[in-house]
């Protein structure tokens, strides 16, 4: 697994892809920080976070959309499936390489907050359930990603997808609003990501929020591992 991460990552630094993401991610909050919080002398990052909420969204996809598709493609996915090594370490080790970019770039907001409090006080509890909000909503977009990536060997077409998966996610509260029954209602209620990662913004633990996201990312992960034993014995 760990041999699986570190040629993923090395991968990811040895072309443009890590380094781009990385610049455009800081780019993004960068701009969203000067914009929403020292353009108003506050310390306020709320709409910081909400802005990088649906740039993660987007950019994510493009983080994960060659994990699988490209050894598709280079046909080097036969090589990988009858391989000594588990599919389930296989798809963990492809997982965390993305994961791992993702935690470099959440450095940032560590900066972004020691930077704000040498000029007055800020609220961590809040700053940290935002970074932590966006670990647990990008590792599932990571997994779904990974998933998506599974299905082809176009990586455009595995980007395309994983974003369209992604505003379903996003849109979920508003099917919950057209239901024709409570009961419908409250299930698709009981299903939003955005409301639970909402939770994180204001600085608020939920356990019940914290397995939500980890179960949906494991629901994937343990999709993709089916695809590729699938495919493995056809």
């Amino acid at each position: 697994m760990l041999a699986i991460m570190k040629r993923e990552l090395l991968s990811y630094f040895t072309s443009p892809l890590g380094y781009v993401f990385i610049a455009v991610f800081y780019l993004f909050s960068g701009v969203f920080l000067f914009l929403f919080t020292l353009a108003s002398q506050s310390t306020d990052m709320s709409y910081v976070y909400t802005g990088m909420f649906f740039v993660m969204l987007i950019m994510i996809p493009i983080l994960t959309m060659r994990l699988m598709a490209e050894e598709n493609r280079q046909k080097t996915d036969q090589l990988l499936l009858t391989s000594p090594v588990s599919l389930t370490r296989l798809v963990m080790g492809k997982f965390l390489s993305a994961f791992v970019i993702l935690l470099i770039c959440m450095f940032i907001f560590l900066v972004y907050g020691i930077v704000l409090s040498c000029f007055s006080s800020v609220n961590w509890a809040i700053i940290l359930g935002n970074i932590v909000g966006m670990l647990l909503l990008g590792s599932l977009c990571v997994a779904a990603g990974l998933f998506v990536s599974t299905l082809t060997e176009n990586q455009m077409i595995a980007a395309v997808g994983s974003i369209g998966l992604n505003i379903v996610f996003i849109l979920i509260d508003s099917f919950a609003s057209v239901m024709p029954t409570k009961f419908l209602q409250d299930i698709f209620y009981s299903l939003s990501f955005f409301s639970k990662y909402n939770e994180f913004t204001i600085g608020i633990f939920s356990l019940s929020n914290i397995f939500f996201f980890a179960s949906v990312a494991f629901i994937f992960l343990f999709l993709t591992v089916r695809v590729l034993e699938k495919r493995r014995w056809a």
